[in-house]
């Protein structure tokens, strides 16, 4: 037998402090990617944004310094400076201790965001240094931390001070750890979104921001009186609108309620919650409670109006959501979340409460505005014609034609049948995918080649869609149907495989196969997206083989150049792979396919507001916007990826 492993007392370990927090960073912001990155600053704003709706600040302003760290200021009470009954400075215990902080006392804060009171502390245990400056009792207070750890000695048990001020406010400049993050580049284009954002939905707050990093600094004052309703306008600008914002508010049971809706031409779905100001990318009851209730009074409308007879079902929530854009904005006192990073609102009383606000409400609206409801009933009428001949559709091209993918070439299953362990590789390519083929774990690993660039469906209409060859067949392969926004047929709990990923080669014509295949998901199965099934395969671009010792893989030119450096004086062969089809089994199974050694990346959605424009911008038919952008963004290219 084996040597048997030791769990006695000894084996339980105690993190103390803010070493939790290093140790599992992805528990508090999610991940350690860009995306996490971008999330300190997040938390930082918040609690400034916290401070707003508590009715004393009026302006943030967020710098990204030159030397890659990050200012947040705001003009709030300040945090607090006083001597804590725990015996050190209110404002050291909120920077070093997890779960210190004025979110849990509602005389404080009636309402907050953030990370339940932990963000400020979180952001210190992550970063190489913070500086914190104070304004407040009339002196700028000062804190300066090392890795989560306090280096700045107090005066006479009190924070030092700088000098004198009759102004109140915080400020906290902090460096990324590199040891913690996979990058430490800051994406001002997922942070202005972001900061725009908070701005429609705090009307009387400005944001300015600022990047230093560039040769000629830019500057952005977001302030957006017109709030949601001003939102709302801003995603729906590339848009024919159907009917003008309808706005409607209210409260219950302690929890207010704000409702922006417009309907456009185009017949999509795009409904934003947010609570406490925290945008909630899996949505939550909050929406659950909009949709029904919606749902409910204008399928009443209908009836009333006689669109639908006695004998006709109801228009589905689809159906009455197609061309619907809409923001669901809750202050709650007391929110709860599935997840750390507050992806999702999952209380009940959320639900009741946006329930009985629409139900009272819009009737309101609607009945001194009747065309607008007349505009809207209308555009669920059509969607419910569409939905229907697009079910005639689907029933002949996908339902009644058979795919015996073993036999007709393309799909190599794989031979289990349990979604949680098996992964499907896309391959462009008939000689990439007979590699793979060949290199695969038979077991676990499925191989579904794709011939030439699949349909960009931006531009194609449904019945195109569906009739394309190799989208039939990754939708028929995933088993789980697909949603094309008249309706949803689309089941994730039949999804055969728990990781669907795209193998392209490294080139341009990969990268556009790679973003023709991501426009499918977005647009018609979003939820792989979601729900985290779509990842890209990072396979090598070199292979350097030294005069002794053993090659080395090499994943872009960034790394080659490291390369060179480390081995200025060493004779090495540089082998360069143009494309999958060039490795041998042995080797695409080591770089791309080895679950131990590959290197894959995961989609995610950050914003979906922002990535639904960017998606119509860079794959829609409308060649100046694409333009605009390209031109706009082409210092970032490499950047901000």
């Amino acid at each position: 037998m084996g040597k048997k492993e030791l769990y006695d007392e000894s084996s339980i370990h105690v993190l103390e402090g803010l070493e939790a927090v290093r140790r599992r960073p992805g528990m508090y912001i999610g991940s350690t990617s860009r995306k996490g990155l971008n999330h300190l600053i997040y938390e930082i704003v918040d609690n400034a944004v916290d401070e707003h709706l508590a009715g004393y600040c009026t302006k943030i302003r967020v710098t990204l310094e030159k030397d890659g760290s990050c200012t947040v200021e705001d003009n709030g009470r300040g945090v607090p400076v006083g001597i804590h009954e725990k015996g050190m400075p209110a404002e050291r215990l909120v920077y070093t201790t997890l779960h210190a902080g004025g979110k849990f006392d509602h005389d404080a804060y009636k309402t907050s965001g953030g990370l339940h009171g932990v963000g400020s502390s979180v952001v210190n245990a992550l970063s190489v240094w913070m500086d914190v400056e104070i304004k407040r009792e009339g002196y700028i207070h000062h804190d300066h931390f090392s890795h989560g750890e306090a280096d700045l000695p107090l005066v006479d048990g009190k924070l030092p001070t700088m000098g004198k001020t009759k102004e109140t406010g915080t400020k906290v400049r902090f460096l990324p750890d590199p040891e913690i993050f996979e990058v430490t580049r800051f994406s001002a284009t997922e942070v202005k979104s972001r900061l725009h954002e908070t701005a429609y939905l705090n009307p009387n707050l400005e944001i300015t921001f600022e990047d230093l990093r560039k040769e000629e600094k830019e500057v952005l004052v977001f302030s957006e009186p017109d709030g949601i309703v001003g939102f709302v306008r801003d995603l729906n600008k590339n848009e024919t609108a159907v009917t003008e914002p309808v706005y409607f508010e209210g409260e219950e049971e302690g929890i207010q309620v704000q409702i922006v809706m417009q309907y456009v031409n185009e017949f999509h779905e795009n409904i934003l919650g947010y609570c406490n100001n925290i945008f909630n990318a899996d949505g939550g009851t909050h929406l659950t409670g909009f949709k029904t209730a919606f749902t409910q009074v204008m399928n009443s409308y209908a009836r009333e109006l006689g669109l639908l007879k006695d004998k006709d079902p109801n228009y589905t929530g689809p159906d009455i959501r197609n061309g619907m854009t809409a923001i669901v904005s809750v202050k709650h006192p007391d929110p709860r979340f599935e997840g750390q990073t507050k992806t999702k609102l999952d209380n009940p009383d959320a639900s009741r409460a946006v329930a009985k606000i629409v139900s009272e409400e819009s009737p309101h609206y609607f009945d001194r505005n009747l065309e607008t409801l007349k505009s809207i009933l209308a555009c669920a009428e059509k969607s419910a014609k569409i939905r229907r001949s697009t079910e005639r559709v689907k029933s002949n091209l996908l339902t009644k034609q058979k795919f015996s993918f073993d036999t007709n070439g393309k799909l190599a299953n794989c031979i289990s049948r349990d979604a949680k362990e098996c992964e499907i590789f896309i391959v462009e390519g008939d000689s990439a995918g007979g590699s793979a083929k060949t290199a695969r774990d038979r077991q676990h690993q499925a191989i579904l080649p794709i011939r030439g660039k699949i349909l960009n469906v931006e531009k194609a209409s449904i019945d195109k869609v569906l009739a394309n060859a190799e989208i039939k067949t990754m939708i028929t392969a995933f088993g789980c149907g697909f949603s094309e926004g008249y309706g949803n047929d689309f089941d994730i709990s039949r999804l055969r495989y728990d990781k669907i990923i795209i193998m392209a080669d490294a080139d341009v014509d990969g990268a556009h196969i790679g973003t023709l295949l991501l426009t499918l998901f977005y647009r018609y199965m979003p939820e792989l997206i979601n729900e985290g099934h779509v990842y890209i395969a990072m396979p090598p671009l070199y292979k350097v083989i030294p005069a002794k010792g053993e090659g080395e893989y090499l994943y872009d030119d960034k790394a080659l150049e490291q390369y060179r450096k480390a081995h200025k004086n060493q004779k090495f062969t540089l082998q360069r792979y143009k494309g999958l089809g060039e490795m041998d089994p042995d080797q695409l199974w080591e770089t791309t396919l080895n679950p131990a050694t590959r290197r894959l990346r995961r989609i995610e959605i950050a914003n979906p507001g922002f990535s639904s424009e960017i998606t119509d911008i860079l794959m829609g038919t409308d060649v100046p916007p694409r333009k605009t952008f390209i031109y706009e963004h082409a210092r970032d290219a490499e950047l901000d990826i």
